[in-house]
């Protein structure tokens, strides 16, 4: 008699994990406001410069809203071919505002920008295999490198959120804005500290709650305009007119696309390494096509290139919540609020130093994700050293000199003004170089190398005697008897 084996059904991946429809969606709510200032930004300025009325405007930021969301469910719920199914949150890229807004200057004005994002993610989703192919060149060394770099090129954005957001604002930066900043961080880590594990994990979004009170008592926050403006509204594809295809315009949005592609593939590999689930080169490949196949659709519904956004990296190393469902869950709220302009203006009102003191720990969280993947590295007798201090050094210079590359050609500033992309480039380079190409390398070949073996201080060696040897855990002397070792007490550090 022949007996059928029932094939094993795959094991788990950490991502997977379901959580109940209140938990799915509190955490997934708690995703949108972390991003929610991040998303409304490139509208914003990029709708200024154009010459658009208030309304108008509106309506650009209800359909990135409203793009983000579908590409945020692309992306975690995935589909063949398209999706990392990994718990990243989409978004308008930042990367290629400054670029849209020299476009729009040109003379091409909103059309032309549509027009450029449609062509270059055309061109992006034909280069993905290229990009997905890089895997094998990201050990921890450039890991930690790059999610370290993220964490650090976040922080001024954190700081900007804090001083209230608007440098044109009287009060930007003024003790009532950083105080409220200052308030809603120390409730992020009372929360942290005190709470149970729910509301550890909540404690992000608790603390924008309780915030956003604090600064509605002392007269900080303005409702004002929630009731203003249409309750419902489905994003009108080509709201400004058709796209129009200037070529100019199609090559400098293909570099945006470019630094894109790079800072997507450091998110994914990020996001997986916080995870502890497996990252391959199908997976980047898939979760580039997402982005690509987003950003490319997104101009039907005037919006513009569509990328993994790091501070919800940081939002899941900080909650340890892993599965993707709840970024989906996320990412269907992105889609209500797109879809419901008031429940928009709800989010919005949430004042900006508010977002700040979330930011501050958000932020470094990712950064400390990155020296965690870092302290995995083996730095004897090898270049590490030098591989990590070059690249995050590269990578903090746009972030100290904003203006360091703003006489270099245009395509060059437009790649490296990202300290993300520049620590991620650097990171590969010099880890090809010193790691791969090793023609020419010699044992303890610098200076950089010294001092990163294992150091005994003198001191700690005068109690041994000769033969004293330490095995298994334990240290034992010249005679073969066990040495008992005290552990330090609390009052010796």
């Amino acid at each position: 008699m022949n007996i059928t084996k029932k094939s094993r059904p795959a094991a788990t991946r950490p991502e997977d994990q379901r959580l109940s429809i209140g938990s799915t969606f509190a955490y997934g709510f708690q995703h949108v406001l972390t991003m929610y200032g991040g998303i409304i930004a490139p509208p914003l300025i990029i709708g200024a410069a154009a010459g658009m009325s208030s309304q108008d405007i509106g309506l650009l930021i209800a359909a990135c809203l409203f793009v983000g969301g579908l590409a945020t469910i692309l992306q975690t719920v995935g589909i063949r071919f398209f999706g990392s199914q990994l718990p990243l949150v989409q978004g308008v890229s930042f990367a290629g505002v400054s670029t849209m807004v020299a476009i729009v200057h040109g003379g091409g004005g909103i059309q032309a920008v549509f027009g450029s994002v449609i062509a270059a993610s055309l061109i992006g989703l034909l280069i993905t295999p290229l990009f997905s192919k890089i895997i094998k060149f990201f050990p921890p060394v450039v890991t930690g490198t790059v999610i370290t770099t993220i964490g650090l090129t976040l922080m001024p954005v954190a700081a900007n959120w804090a001083m209230g957001g608007n440098k044109a604002a009287p009060n930007y930066g003024s003790m009532a804005n950083i105080g409220l900043a200052a308030a809603t961080m120390a409730i992020v880590l009372l929360l942290s500290k005190v709470g149970n594990a729910a509301i550890s994990r909540l404690s992000i979004l608790l603390a924008m709650v309780l915030g956003t009170l604090i600064a509605f008592a002392f007269g900080m926050a303005d409702f004002s305009k929630v009731g203003t403006g249409e309750i419902v509204a489905f994003p009108t594809p080509f709201a400004f007119g058709p796209p129009t295809f200037e070529i100019a315009a199609i090559i400098s949005m293909l570099i945006v696309i470019l630094v894109t592609l790079t800072e997507t593939s450091a998110d994914i590999i990020a996001v997986g390494e916080i995870v502890g689930t497996k990252v391959d080169s199908k997976r980047i490949g898939d979760g580039l096509r997402a982005d690509m196949l987003s950003s490319a659709i997104s101009p039907l519904f005037n919006s513009f290139t569509q990328s993994a956004f790091a501070q919800n990296v940081g939002l899941v190393a900080i909650t340890g919540v892993k599965s993707r469902f709840v970024v989906s869950a996320g990412g269907l709220i992105l889609v209500i609020l797109g879809l419901l302009p008031v429940l928009g203006r709800v989010v919005a009102a949430v004042p900006t130093p508010v977002l700040g003191g979330a930011g501050v720990v958000l932020f470094g969280t990712v950064a400390a994700s990155g020296i965690r993947t870092l302290s995995k590295v083996e730095y004897r007798n090898n270049m590490n050293l030098i591989i990590v201090a070059a690249s995050i050094g590269f990578g903090m210079i746009p972030i100290a000199a904003p203006a360091f590359y703003d006489q270099f050609p245009s395509w060059f500033s437009t790649i490296f003004h990202s300290g993300i992309s520049s620590a991620a480039i650097m990171a590969i380079l010099l880890n090809l170089l010193f790691n791969h190409l090793k023609a020419g390398n010699s044992e303890n070949q610098s200076v950089f190398v010294a001092g990163t073996g294992r150091v005994v201080k003198e001191e700690e060696l005068q109690c041994l005697a000769d033969g004293d040897r330490f095995e298994g855990g334990k240290l034992i002397d010249c005679d073969g008897k066990e040495v008992p070792i005290q552990a330090s007490s609390a009052s010796e550090h």
